[in-house]
């Protein structure tokens, strides 16, 4: 790819479009110049078809003529006028980032004082705010809803966030916190450490701490093996640690499935969970932080009763 950022590529795409367009302009004046005299009759082409349908050889109307040669006229203002031959940038001087740029300078201006009053508010209170609700809504659809849903009820292996059920914390400042930086969790994988049996032994005690459908017996010869093994993320109780981002195991939610087949496959391979930092969607705006703070207010409120949310449950379960 580094032959295509020298020198010689600008020109020879500038050279190649001009020459494109006066070749055709030649060839067309070429072919057009001929008119027929009065009272001649255009050329019959030998070709036939169907018995008498024939062929003449007729010069082209000159109001096609005419559209034909405007068309390349139009090319050679635009590209005098923005950019299209090689590194020139035309007389405009215009260009997509300028034209983003100017977009978002417009945006921040009409939008920036109705973010400064919300930025003086609480995440609290500005989850209970139905304007600020409908404006965390429009962010959560842009920035959000391709891995949350667009109703925020997740999928396999993407939280639920209108439920009860958090791994990092669902309060305010954590939740403002898992948008600005990100989340990265890991489960390692244990397979090769406790072998097919142990690793069955183990997910039957991880079936039971929810009081899903287990092996009794596989499950108490688990229990020991998931001491000693996943106790430390998960506490010996298997409630989980929002510090650590490790799940609860004793509710009924389940980010990638509950099933025997689901619970060993998680245990054998482990599990890798990246949110992204909104900071580097949202780029450097000013109204970045209220963004932020308008996002974190509608997950904030998408759980809660006085946000209009639905309650408990999991599309992941």
């Amino acid at each position: 790819m580094s032959d295509f950022t020298s020198g010689f590529w600008p020109i020879y795409i500038s050279v190649l479009t001009l020459a494109s367009i006066a070749g055709t302009w030649i060839f067309l004046k070429k072919q057009t110049t001929r008119r027929l005299a009065p009272g001649e009759k255009a050329e019959l082409m030998e070709h036939t078809w169907d018995g008498d349908l024939q062929d003449f050889n007729n010069p082209l109307p000159r109001w096609w003529l005419g559209l034909f040669y405007g068309t390349m006229i139009f090319a050679l203002v635009y590209l005098a006028l923005w950019p299209g031959l090689g590194n020139f940038a035309g007389l405009l001087k215009w260009t997509s980032l300028g034209e983003y740029e100017a977009e978002v300078k417009a945006a921040e201006a009409k939008f920036g004082p109705v973010y400064a009053d919300f930025m003086k508010q609480d995440i609290a209170t500005v989850a209970a705010d139905p304007d600020a609700r409908a404006i965390g809504k429009h962010l959560f659809l842009t920035y959000c809803s391709q891995c949350h849903g667009s109703d925020a009820a997740g999928a396999r292996g993407f939280p639920n966030l209108t439920d009860s059920d958090w791994l990092y914390g669902g309060d305010p400042d954590t939740i403002k916190a898992t948008l600005t930086d990100g989340r990265s969790g890991v489960m390692p994988a244990l397979g090769a450490a406790l072998g097919p049996q142990g690793t069955r032994e183990v997910a039957n005690y991880v079936l039971s701490l929810s009081g899903r459908k287990h092996d009794a017996a596989l499950a108490a010869a688990g229990k020991p093996k998931f001491e000693q093994n996943c106790a430390a993320c998960h506490t010996p109780a298997g409630t989980g640690m929002q510090a650590l981002g490790a799940p609860d195991l004793t509710d009924k939610v389940w980010l990638y499935g509950g099933s025997e087949a689901t619970v060993i496959e998680t245990i054998t391979k482990g599990r890798n969970g990246v949110m992204p930092a909104m900071t580097q969607t949202l780029g450097t705006t000013s109204n970045r932080d209220a963004k932020l703070h308008l996002l974190a207010a509608y997950v904030y409120g998408l759980s809660r009763q006085d946000g209009a949310a639905p309650q408990q449950g999991s599309a992941a379960e």
